[in-house]
């Protein structure tokens, strides 16, 4: 049984990924509108509209409303896809061209069922039976009058018959479980974290379990913080295996729940109770009894769990072994691998190991960053995990194993796509734009000062030069030049010495002219005065060989003269996402292509 309306469609290809649909108009001839249609991973009944044009993939994505019609966003409701598309064969109406040429499906290749579309129909007949207590006729009578009311209802709930669903178990448990067996990276499962019904999701990496708490609206969609948004627990999933929005690795292997298989009695969802589109049947096939489960509460503001929670302002020699390896150095000393020991283990950290206890500037310096340090907690920032005073004073952070942004992909310009860089930028703004929130300036950001987890996780480092601002202040004035990274620094700064989140906003862009330049350095050769002249007489770096031209005009918004009509990080980060959500991504760091072309 199914009542997608669109599965009559010869160029309906079912639940495929973006990139399974542009290889599909790619074998198909690339001709300019040749389309193709699919399911949507983020809306219940929603499709996605994927139109080659100029060369160029362009993907429309279609929700389903609540009074049953179909639209593209800012477009005219259809009654049914196929009718949908017939219209945009006629008229463009604010798609890049008409439909000109459906791309059919081969012959041999069936529509892909999702997940979902494999369970739904036991799921909709054992809800049926055991909550409406119908039979036979009556109950298939029942589901083809309720089919659309009662799919979205059951997709609710369905996340409780994955195999990665683990139920209500603290997070020891999940932590117990994860660890049971072999443990690669991208081993994972959701379990429910306490009487309210909200979500968290573990995941397996570098032999350490993660923690991250799953969001959901008021309209009841889920999401990873400042993440995609999606009607269901499952989609999220889906998505989360395709793409690590922001997390540490790709979901790869579920972490199977023993008891995921048995069958359990679908209830009415204790969340989504707004906006889900669901129509309670006539009341003569009601059972009595049966009620709405309250609003669960969304007061667990915390997205981001370290599972070895261990932030003390001091910590004891003891505790630390440390790698005589140097894994940088500056003016204050050096930066030294070494491995923190806890109560639940041990972690790999950064230690950052003061040269000359004697100088008392630099002791200071390095003081008012772990006074800074302590006070951020964002899953975009390097997190101090406290001070140690040992043989010298010693900074312990978190460890960013694969080392300085720039170089990396300097290292790694045939592996690392334009997209891949797209989402770790957009990670940076949205650490900066916690940063600008919480009043911090940075003053030092550049790409040497984002440390890489891993290929698809960055972190934002090195607090050295940062200030606090009052509640009341927009800027404040440093009293003396010092070794400032000029190439990096506001027309402001340079002239009167003035730092404020805005002159942040003009670093990022000269980090992002070094993302995309894969490292390159900025200006090339010029000098301090020469870079200042250049700035003055209204010149800015030309956009690199790679960039998006998006992601340039963002770059470029950056480096508006005056900090005033400058974009904060909020509209910075807002624009980062948007472009970020809009072209394709890879599945996984390993199957990373070299510099994608953008998709509009």
């Amino acid at each position: 049984m199914s009542s997608d309306p669109a599965t009559d469609l010869p160029f309906f290809y079912g639940s495929i990924s973006r990139s399974d649909a542009e290889q599909h108009l790619k074998l198909g001839g690339m001709a300019d509108g040749l389309f193709l249609l699919r399911q949507c991973i983020r809306s219940l009944g929603g499709y996605v509209l994927s139109v080659v044009w100029n060369l160029e993939f362009n993907h429309y994505s279609i929700e389903k409303q609540l009074n049953g019609t179909y639209c593209i966003a800012g477009g005219r409701p259809h009654c049914g896809p196929a009718e949908l598309c017939e219209y945009y064969s006629k008229d463009a109406d604010g798609l890049v061209c008409n439909l000109r040429k459906p791309c059919l499906r081969p012959a041999d290749t069936a529509i892909q069922a999702s997940t979902f579309d494999n369970m739904k129909d036991g799921m909709l007949r054992e809800y049926v039976r055991q909550t409406w207590n119908l039979e036979g006729d009556a109950m298939e009578q029942a589901i083809v009058s309720q089919a659309s009311q009662l799919e979205k209802l059951i997709a609710t709930t369905a996340h409780e018959k994955m195999p990665w669903f683990h139920g209500k178990i603290p997070r020891h448990e999940g932590e117990r479980r994860l660890y049971a067996g072999v443990q690669p990276d991208g081993k994972f499962l959701v379990r429910e974290k306490d009487e309210t019904g909200s979500f968290a999701l573990s995941v397996m990496y570098g032999k350490t379990p993660y923690h991250y708490r799953i969001e959901q609206d008021k309209s009841g969609k889920y999401s990873m913080p400042e993440g995609t948004k999606f009607d269901t627990l499952w989609q999220l999933v889906e998505y989360l295996r395709m793409k690590p929005d922001g997390m540490v690795t790709v979901l790869r292997e579920a972490c199977v729940h023993g008891t995921s298989a048995e069958k359990r009695t679908p209830v009415l969802p204790a969340v989504r109770r707004h906006g889900n589109g669901y129509t309670p049947p006539p009341a003569a096939l009601l059972r009595p009894g049966v009620t709405k489960l309250p609003e669960t509460d969304d007061s667990d503001n915390n997205p981001y769990h370290n599972p070895n929670e261990v932030r003390k302002f001091t910590i004891q020699r003891s505790q630390l072994m440390i790698d005589e390896v140097e894994l940088g150095s500056g003016n204050f000393g050096c930066v030294k691998r070494g491995v923190l020991q806890t109560d639940k283990g041990q972690i790999d950290v950064a230690i950052k190991v003061l040269k000359n206890e004697n100088e008392k500037l630099v002791r200071d310096e390095m003081m008012r960053e772990a006074e800074i340090m302590y006070q951020l907690d964002n899953i975009y920032i390097v997190r101090m995990l406290g001070l140690c005073s040992g043989e010298h004073l010693m900074l312990v952070m978190e460890m960013a194993a694969a080392g300085p942004l720039h170089k990396f992909l300097s290292s790694n310009k045939e592996t690392v796509s334009v997209e891949n860089i797209v989402n770790l930028m957009h990670q940076v703004s949205m650490g900066m734009k916690y940063l600008e929130e919480k009043n911090f300036v940075h003053r030092d950001l550049a790409a040497r000062n984002v440390l890489l987890v891993n290929q698809n996780f960055a972190k934002i480092s090195d607090f050295g030069l940062s200030k606090a601002l009052g509640a009341d202040d927009n800027y404040y004035k440093a009293r003396t030049g010092g070794k400032w990274p000029l190439k990096w620094y506001a027309p402001e700064c340079l002239n009167y010495h003035k730092f404020s989140s805005k002159s942040d906003v003009w670093s990022f862009g000269v980090t992002m002219w070094e993302a995309f330049s894969y490292g390159g350095k900025p200006y090339k050769k010029m000098k301090g005065a020469e870079v200042t002249s250049f700035i003055e007489s209204g010149k800015r770096m030309d956009c690199p060989a790679a960039c998006p031209e998006p992601m340039y005009t963002v770059m470029s918004e950056c480096w508006i003269y005056k900090h005033e009509e400058r974009p904060d990080f909020k509209k910075v980060e807002a624009s980062m996402r948007s472009y970020n959500s809009s072209i394709s991504t890879q599945t996984s760091p390993e199957g990373a292509a070299a510099a994608a072309k953008p998709v509009k």
